[in-house]
């Protein structure tokens, strides 16, 4: 064990309970827990105009979160007491601020000009950065403008990228997002799931010989990503028969040149990518490569100078003023102080349809934690859960829950001033959705307005909404590349700044461990006639089942049976 997690195991720190900051807020919870939205607002008719901030291109209005500036102040001191300004400065160092596995946190370097110099052991790591990107771009262009062929001669017009959790979910969620900037003759798909349904259907229509696969994986060992990387192998050479075709239809994302040439693919064409960028992080690194390949090189370094810019932001601002910093303690003071348990993030923009799911493993694999950096046990619930739905579409399924339900939601309306596709007047018939939703949570309609509005008695407690359901607003001008990063980096150093304040480790992910673990034993037991098995009697029963049935009906009544 390395002495600098040992050195965080060994820690002392005071209890996040136990602070005296964190006790001023139960405090202050409980002397304000009867305000509400409605009461904020008639107590300052300028509270709209307060309680908002810009950076980045990015506009947030959070005055309809449940807080006021006694809640900020004390938030703000909670901060301080968490070290969150310490801990920003070490990240931006390069320090390993990723105790339990002993390395940085550095994808803000992923973004640096190459003026910049982030090190680490005393070595800048950004000219690596541009180096890799400069890969990026050469190797991007010449897919684009068609000099990069197949092994037949034919001009690639497929890109599939094979990967899974951050390999997948970055990419897919950018190219979606980003769709407008696309070249449209390139088509783009994503194979994460190792459901064979997954690849099956995402190589159904097209040819191989147009085809280019982009195996991301950083060790080229993930077990999910490997499978499927062979069965386009294999889907390749049933077509193209010579294995020598393997270096012009495969590209790989690692840091492992052994297992990528023994794949087959050419090391020249492997673009690597480093240790101390996570999964979840790694979007705007080689991982990109699909998204560079779609929107350009250009487009691409415009979504980089977006993730910079709300990186100065967040590193160089007052916490008062700052839009990360201020997300995530208006987050903790809803989990911790309120009770919020989920938060919905609902963009509306068609484009940013895959962004709640990205957000789901960007916040719920970063903050999903139960112990602290010394191993202890939380006494406080940490990182909530995430989901959510694109525009009006969630109004017609899950916003009467939202509106009238038991549970307090937290919501993030996402949305842009201009439309990238104007039709008639419908951009103002989406936005004043948005706008008209966070008014509903906010404020209601009590039973008097109802009454007024004609409603038989027994049918007033079902029309009333009871309001004071805290949400922010994010407004763009236009969802651009540069709208793009900017936007993901609020959230990657909000989650940042969660971490620290529950003293967890956001940048690691051992929950994902076990259930690999176990899968691999299983494995062998779905295939095998291994009637001794060691599981509990649920697992056992399952296997068993799925043995008997698994080869279909010529099978029941065979050895299979048991």
């Amino acid at each position: 064990m390395s002495g600098r997690i040992q050195e965080a195991i060994n820690s002392t720190a005071t209890p996040l309970e136990q602070r005296a900051q964190w006790q001023a807020l139960l405090a202050h919870a409980n002397e304000n827990g009867a305000r509400s939205l409605q009461d904020f607002f008639d107590a300052d008719p300028h509270r709209g105009s307060r309680l908002c901030g810009e950076a980045a291109g990015l506009y947030l209005d959070y005055s309809k979160q449940r807080v006021d500036a006694t809640t900020v102040s004390l938030l703000v001191a909670l901060a301080d007491a968490c070290g969150v300004d310490k801990a920003i400065a070490a990240m931006f160092s390069g320090a390993r601020i990723n105790t339990t596995e002993d390395r940085p946190a550095l994808h803000v370097a992923l973004r640096a000009p190459l003026t910049e110099r982030i090190e680490l052991d005393g070595h800048s790591v950004v000219p690596d950065v541009h180096a890799v990107l400069e890969h990026m771009a050469n190797f991007s262009a010449q897919v684009r403008d068609g000099r990069w062929t197949g092994f037949s001669g034919k001009r690639i017009r497929n890109i599939i990228n094979i990967g899974i959790g951050g390999s997948d979910l970055g990419p897919v969620m950018a190219y979606e997002a980003l769709r407008h900037y696309s070249q449209r003759d390139l088509t783009l798909r994503f194979v994460s799931n190792v459901d064979p349904t997954d690849f099956i259907e995402a190589t159904r229509d097209i040819d191989p010989a147009e085809t280019l696969f982009i195996v991301c994986s950083k060790t080229f060992t993930t077990e999910e990503t490997l499978t499927n990387a062979q069965a386009a192998r294999e889907w390749c050479l049933a077509s193209l028969k010579d294995p020598a075709a393997i270096p012009r239809h495969f590209v790989a994302v690692s840091a492992n040149p052994e297992a990528v040439g023994a794949f087959g693919i050419d090391p020249a064409n492997r673009f690597g990518f480093w240790d101390w960028v996570g999964g979840r992080y790694s979007m705007d690194s080689a991982i990109g490569l699909s998204t560079m390949i779609a929107i350009g090189a250009d487009n691409f370094r415009d979504m980089l100078a977006g993730f910079r810019a709300m990186d100065v932001h967040f590193r160089d601002t007052p916490f008062v003023r700052n839009l990360p910093v201020l997300m995530a303690l208006i987050g903790v003071w809803n989990t911790n102080f309120l009770g919020a348990e989920t938060v919905a993030v609902l963009p509306y923009a068609q484009y940013l349809k895959r962004f709640p799911a990205y957000l789901q493993q960007l916040m719920m694999e970063s903050n999903g934690k139960q112990v602290s950096l010394e191993g202890h046990r939380m006494g406080v619930q940490t990182g909530p859960i995430y989901w959510g739905e694109a525009g009006t579409n969630g109004q017609h399924s899950f916003y009467q829950l939202l509106h009238q339900g038991t549970r307090l939601v937290p919501c993030d309306f996402i949305g842009f001033c201009q439309s990238l596709n104007p039709l008639d007047k419908q951009h103002d018939l989406l936005m004043a959705n948005l706008f008209a939703q966070g008014e509903a949570l906010a404020f209601g309609k009590g039973a008097d307005a109802v009454r007024a509005e004609g409603s038989v008695e027994a049918l007033v407690p079902h029309r009333v909404f009871e309001g004071n359901r805290p949400s922010s607003t994010i407004l763009f001008d236009r969802l651009t590349p540069h709208a793009l990063g900017a936007l993901v980096a609020l959230y990657e150093h909000s989650a940042f700044v969660q971490g620290r304040i529950w003293n967890i480790d956001s940048f690691d992910q051992w929950g994902v461990k076990l259930g690999k673990q176990l899968a691999k034993s299983a494995q062998a037991e779905l295939l095998a006639e291994l009637p001794d098995l060691r599981h509990d009697s649920s697992t056992n029963t399952l296997i068993r089942h799925y043995r008997e049935r698994r080869l279909g009906e010529e099978t029941r009544d065979g050895k299979e049976r048991r």
